[in-house]
Formats: C-alpha cells, sequence, structure tokens
C-alpha cells in the first residue's frame, strides 16, 4: 500500500511538471502545430498553423460503463516523437504514388488514482493535416468492457463557414448538403468541410473504421464539436477489449477547396495492403438492368416484366461488348425479390437464380464477348440471412468468373435485426459497431474468393482500400437514382458541385453517372435529370470511382 501511495505521488509530481512543459509536435515544414495538455488532469490537444489556432483547446477521454471516468486524473509518465517517410505505390486510384510523410508525437497517461489505468494518446501531423488515436494497452484494470462515450472535441476556434448532412437521419447518408456557419449545424455525418473566415479549408473525418463505431459530431455549443459515437440498440457506443486501438480523428487542412481533394491524410493513416498479389483487382467500366427498374419499364421481381432474364441480359452484354464496356450488372437475378422485399429481406436466395434466368449461360455467353458479369447481393438489411450464406454465395460467384459484386442495404433506419444475448430481436443502425463489423466481414470474405466490392447503403470510406484494395467503392450519398423517382424532381444542378468538397473526401463514390435520357415522360412525367449531357460525361472525371456505372 505506501508503495503504491509513493508511485502515486510520484506520478502526480510528473503531472505537475508535464502541465508546464506541453508535449508539442509539428508537421514536417514546420507549418502545423499540434499542442498537447494536461488541465486538471484531463488531456486536451489544441491545433496552429502559421501560429494561428484554427482548433482551440479541445478534451480527449472516454465514458466507460461502470467504471469512473477515463478523462481526467491522468499523469504524463512518458512522451516521444519520431518521423516517418515513405513513398508507397497504390494498385489503383487517383494517382499512382503516395509520400506518406509525419512526424509522431506518442503521450502516454496513467491515472494517479486507483485503479491506475493507463491510455495513451497517438497524433500523426502531415503537411496536409493531422490525425490522433486512443490506444488503451492490455492492463488488469482495464480487460472487457464497454464504452459509453468518447469525448473527443473539435473546438472551433471561429464559426465557420460549414457543409454537412445530418446525423440519425432514417435514410443514411443520403441526403443533399447543407450550408451553414458552424454553430446553426446539429449532429452531423463526417466528413464535414468548414471554410474559416481568413480562406482556410478544413474537413474532420476519421480513418481506419475497423470494429468500432462510426463517429458522427454533435454541436455542444461555444464552438465545440464533439465525437458522437452510433450506439447499439442498449445504448452501449462500443463493446471491446485490450489491447485496442480506436480509428484515427482526422482534421485536414488547406490553403484551397482542391487542397482537400488532393490530401491523401486518410490513407496514409491506414495499415498498408494486406492481400499481398492485388493484380486480380481492376477498375473498370460497365452498364447494367437496373435503371430500367427505376423507370419501371422492368421489375426486380419475377412475373412477365421481370428485368434480369436470359435474353435480356445477352441483350446488355452484346451492348457492352460493342462499346468497350468491362462488365454488366444484373439485379433482380436471385429469388427474394418478389413482393415487399425490403421489409422480408430474409427471402433472399443468394446462390438461387429465377428460373427465366440461366447465370451459367449468362456468363459463358458474357466470357466469350470479352465481358464479365458484375454480381448483385441485395440483403433488404436483412444482414444474419446474408451473413448465414455469405461464403457460399462468394463461393458460388468465384466458380462463376464474377469478380465484383455489388451489395445493398436498402432500409430505414434503425432497421438491421440482430439478436442479443438474451435471444431477443434488436434493431441496429447502418453505422453502429454491430454494422461496421459485418461491412469489413463482407471486404475480407470477397477478398478471399478474389471478388471486388461495391457497396451500396455502406458505411462511409475512411481509407481501408489501402488495406483491402478490392474494396473499391461505394455509394454513400445522394445519387444519380434520385433523379428517377425522388419526388422533389430530383438532385438539383449544384448537387454534384458540392460532393467533391464533401463526400468525396471520404473516398471513391458509385454516382452511377452517365443518363443521357434526360427525361421521362411516360415513366416518370414530373422528374428530369437536371443536367447536360457534358454534365453527365464531366462526372466520370470530377467523381472519381474505379468502378464506374453507365
Amino acid at each position: 500500500m505506501i508503495k503504491r501511495l509513493f508511485l502515486l505521488g510520484l506520478l502526480w509530481s510528473i503531472q505537475v511538471n508535464a502541465s508546464s512543459e506541453a508535449p508539442a509536435v509539428s508537421s514536417p515544414d514546420g507549418t502545423i502545430t499540434l499542442t498537447i495538455s494536461l488541465q486538471d488532469g484531463r488531456p486536451y490537444y489544441e491545433a496552429a498553423r502559421f501560429n494561428r489556432t484554427f482548433i482551440k483547446s479541445s478534451r480527449l477521454g472516454f465514458v466507460i460503463k461502470d467504471q469512473s471516468p477515463f478523462s481526467d486524473s491522468f499523469a504524463l509518465t512518458s512522451s516521444r516523437t519520431s518521423s516517418f517517410d515513405e513513398t508507397w505505390t497504390q494498385p489503383w486510384g487517383e494517382v499512382q504514388d503516395i509520400r506518406n510523410h509525419y512526424n509522431e508525437l506518442r503521450v502516454d497517461l496513467t491515472e494517479t488514482k486507483t485503479p491506475g489505468r493507463q491510455l495513451t494518446l497517438v497524433f500523426r501531423v502531415f503537411n496536409d493535416g493531422f490525425g490522433f488515436r486512443y490506444e488503451i494497452p492490455e492492463q488488469p484494470q482495464l480487460q472487457q468492457f464497454e464504452i459509453m462515450d468518447e469525448l473527443t472535441e473539435f473546438a472551433l476556434a471561429g464559426d465557420y463557414k460549414s457543409w454537412w448532412i445530418g446525423a440519425y437521419q432514417p435514410n443514411r447518408y443520403e441526403f443533399l448538403y447543407q450550408s451553414s456557419p458552424a454553430s446553426a449545424i446539429g449532429t452531423v455525418h463526417t466528413p464535414v468541410t468548414f471554410e474559416t473566415a481568413n480562406g482556410l479549408y478544413l474537413s474532420i473525418h476519421e480513418a481506419a473504421l475497423i470494429d468500432y463505431a462510426s463517429m458522427t459530431l454533435k454541436n455542444i455549443g461555444q464552438g465545440v464539436l464533439k465525437a458522437d459515437l452510433v450506439p447499439w440498440s442498449d445504448g452501449v457506443k462500443v463493446k471491446t477489449q485490450t489491447p485496442m486501438k480506436t480509428p484515427w480523428r482526422t482534421v485536414q487542412v488547406a490553403d484551397d477547396a482542391g487542397g482537400l481533394i488532393t490530401s491523401y491524410l486518410i490513407l496514409n493513416l491506414n495499415e498498408p495492403n494486406k492481400l499481398g498479389d492485388v493484380s486480380w483487382i481492376k477498375p473498370g467500366k460497365y452498364v447494367g438492368i437496373w435503371w430500367e427498374m427505376h423507370l419501371n419499364t422492368s421489375t426486380w421481381g419475377s412475373g412477365p416484366q421481370h428485368g434480369a432474364t436470359t435474353a435480356n441480359a445477352k441483350r446488355y452484354i452484346d451492348f457492352a461488348a460493342q462499346y468497350g464496356f468491362d462488365g454488366v450488372l444484373v439485379e433482380g437475378w436471385n429469388v427474394g425479390w418478389d413482393g415487399d422485399w425490403v421489409t422480408y429481406g430474409d427471402r433472399f436466395q443468394f446462390t438461387t437464380p429465377y428460373p427465366d434466368f440461366d447465370i451459367k449461360e449468362v456468363c459463358r455467353y458474357a466470357e466469350n464477348k470479352g465481358v464479365r458479369l458484375i454480381g448483385h447481393h441485395e440483403t433488404g438489411s436483412a444482414v444474419l440471412n446474408y451473413e448465414r450464406q455469405m461464403e457460399k454465395a462468394y463461393q458460388f460467384y468465384e466458380k462463376l468468373g464474377v469478380r465484383a459484386v455489388k451489395t445493398g442495404y436498402v432500409g430505414m433506419d434503425p432497421c438491421i435485426k440482430r439478436i442479443d444475448e438474451k435471444g431477443q430481436e434488436q434493431l441496429e443502425w447502418h453505422h453502429g459497431q454491430f454494422m461496421v463489423r459485418h461491412y469489413q466481414k463482407v471486404v475480407e470474405t470477397a477478398a478471399r474468393h478474389q471478388i471486388m466490392i461495391d457497396a451500396h447503403e455502406p458505411i462511409k470510406d475512411t481509407g481501408l482500400r489501402r488495406t483491402w484494395p478490392n474494396m473499391m467503392t461505394r455509394e454513400g450519398a445522394r445519387g444519380q437514382e434520385y433523379n428517377a423517382w425522388d419526388p422533389q424532381g430530383g438532385n438539383p444542378p449544384e448537387h454534384e458541385t458540392i460532393l467533391p468538397f464533401t463526400r468525396l473526401l471520404s473516398g471513391p463514390m458509385d454516382f452511377t453517372p452517365g443518363i443521357f435520357g434526360l427525361t421521362y415522360e411516360k415513366a416518370r412525367p414530373n422528374n428530369r435529370v437536371n443536367t447536360t449531357l457534358a454534365k453527365q460525361l464531366a462526372l466520370y472525371v470530377v467523381i472519381y470511382s474505379p468502378l464506374q456505372m453507365a
């Protein structure tokens, strides 16, 4: 007991000294500086560029279920800096080679009171921004535990102009971006883009989201945006154990909005490729039996207007072969689409085609034409049904030579069915830890079968394509489909001019550009695609995706 009190007293003396020392780290070019401090035992960080603060002193820490706050009574036990500089090559992407150059500061903290838990803060500062994460080492005082709140703050140094979409809405990320002073936002998804009064541009997001809840940002007043993790149905934010690492919390910085687009900070904070040889991963453009369903000229379900027939697929394959497209997506090919498939997604069968779709013949025909079938797995948000069939479904596609699959999770949140430890059905959000785990399972399962993924109704991109390059693209915003059936008349013309500086800062988007039939009087007389042919072609460049649907 005397020995323990002596050690706690020693840590307290270190804390007093540490608070005056204020560990700091700067970017390689010296323009951005992060300063770390302990204020009454609470850890804070602050960010400045050219000695001008843009993120004021912002709190760090956690609330852990049935434990004292994991956010105060800390002392600094050690801190150390290091530098890193490499250039790595993407197997695909906007540029081939990316420089990963940063200075790192690691700050080790220990509580000065019982139970004496340990926490490490890791900061990496690049010339175009910074990222930080929490690392909780294995320790007797903290093994399996549940995070009830993450206290991370971003205290803006001004009422910056912001571009955002609201969080916790039924239709996930599929909303038009709003612009307002930061003080007027509520709780929003990331990435969020800001412009300061002196013309500096910022984007707050996260990197390497694995086995954790998605971070939204909640306005708690006085210019402070606080991390608000998407919860489980029981209110817990994250269920975990030590040792553990959180995703990186990121702030990208640029003198102009275009500088945010050319920042690769998010990718650099992800681990290198884990798949080894990825020569089988091939970007490409494809067409599909898809838009005609949105226009009600054919149906996903079986019957006289069924779109996914052998004959119709061959017609699309002929078109693709003639005009140089790599693949043909066929939606509605598998049993389960009849009736209310959104409510009854557990009826989907992922290896059973409808009788009028001979999938082996379609794949054979496509191969002879130099085209590949693009697979489709719509789940109707019935994730448990999908996971039961997942391995066999990807084996099935692999044997057929399918090399890319579009996944889907249509449903209004919270709608993901989960069976808890008591055998009770619970409903989860698309963006909580339960689904983050699921999306990752899909990517890794697909990789084992050398299949690329295009995810619709996804979790947001956080740069995992560096680690798993078969995670090619995803939706995660209002796409072209809204021009077919949105009751307000589709996407306004400015929508696609905002996306590159907001949603696309997280990664590639499957927007599905290339619609040349701009009016459709029979199917949707009140709708028109708010575009021109030239703009539709330009979208292929402006909205980057390695897999593009036409």
